[in-house]
């Protein structure tokens, strides 16, 4: 699969998180373009694989925006309002849109880290 995956897991519970919102946007310039909303499902992953397919890519930065405060209000988790982490921007850049781009998140109330996975 080429495009842009990502998986999320929640770290303080040992499990994915599901039915966490994240928007896509794509970075030219001072400009930030909204390309789509996505879920995850009960693994954490977005149905079908990729948030985006290398087709609805092109080189440049991009930006993963992780309504965290959201997602920890409903599983119940202990946060302050608002949330230590409300929204993770997560911004990358893709070189080779005819390849696989995995950005996971590992995420708790107050921590959460990413890389570049396969």
């Amino acid at each position: 699969m080429t495009g842009l995956t990502t998986h999320v897991l929640d770290t303080a519970l040992g499990q994915p998180a599901s039915d966490l919102k994240i928007d896509l946007y794509r970075l030219k310039g001072r400009d930030r373009i909204f390309i789509k909303t996505v879920f995850t499902n009960d693994d954490g992953r977005v149905d079908g694989g990729a948030i985006v397919t290398s087709d609805d890519l092109e080189a440049g930065q991009y930006e993963l925006v992780f309504h965290a405060g959201d997602y920890l209000r409903r599983i119940g988790a202990t946060v302050s309002e608002p949330a230590f982490l409300e929204d993770i921007p997560l911004r990358f850049a893709i070189a080779d849109v005819t390849a696989h781009y995995h950005v996971p998140l590992l995420l708790s109330a107050h921590a959460y880290s990413t890389y570049r996975g396969s």
